[in-house]
């Protein structure tokens, strides 16, 4: 699970410095940008949710390469926008310094998992309703045009954090061994949320 997981972020590191180099990522979030972005969310939340549900279902190991491929990529364009401000706005060291931060939380509750071997399945209800009052909040603000704020980046920030504390829990006592693929995935995903804020 773990070689994967590194291997997405390896492949998602990869497709931005590619995008950046050949002056796409510029093209990409003017694009994305000038478009609703409801819409890119709503194309994001569909393909999130087959890529997961494919590689947490499907019996061919194929498949599940598949949907791990197509969720690093759909997280790839997603970020550029976010990046490609960032880069502008105040340098590469602003993304190197969220890539550092986000690495630092992830292995420690990595490490509060693996330590204590607690089960945290019960987070499940938790995490899905934060989740949805997040989505609220999202379109919220886009529709209503206004700011979430640093208090709503904080909070996703735990948000994110629970999720990792979750995926590592279910990786170690729930997953089946074939669905390492999945389990990447999940993971992927929550860091990939702990970074975005």
């Amino acid at each position: 699970t773990y070689n994967h997981f590194f291997g997405a972020i390896l492949a998602f590191t990869g497709i931005e410095i590619m995008l950046f180099k050949t002056g796409l990522a510029e093209t990409i979030a003017a694009a994305m940008l000038g478009t609703s972005w409801l819409l890119v969310l709503g194309a994001f939340m569909v393909v999130s949710w087959l890529a997961t549900r494919i590689s947490l279902t499907a019996r061919s190991l194929g498949a599940q390469y598949a949907a791990l491929g197509g969720f690093i990529i759909a997280e790839a364009l997603i970020f550029v926008p976010i990046l490609y401000i960032a880069e502008q706005r105040a340098g590469g060291n602003v993304i190197s310094s969220a890539a550092t931060v986000t690495f630092i939380g992830f292995a420690v509750l990595t490490g509060v998992a693996w330590y204590t071997r607690k089960d945290f399945s019960f987070m499940r209800g938790i995490l899905t309703w934060g989740g949805i009052i997040a989505l609220v909040a999202i379109v919220g603000a886009v529709i209503f045009k206004f700011e979430l704020g640093i208090w709503f980046s904080l909070a996703m920030i735990a948000l994110a954090g629970a999720a990792i504390l979750y995926d590592t829990s279910n990786i170690l006592h729930h997953y089946p061994e074939d669905r390492y693929v999945g389990a990447a995935l999940r993971l992927f995903a929550s860091v990939a949320l702990m970074f975005w804020y």
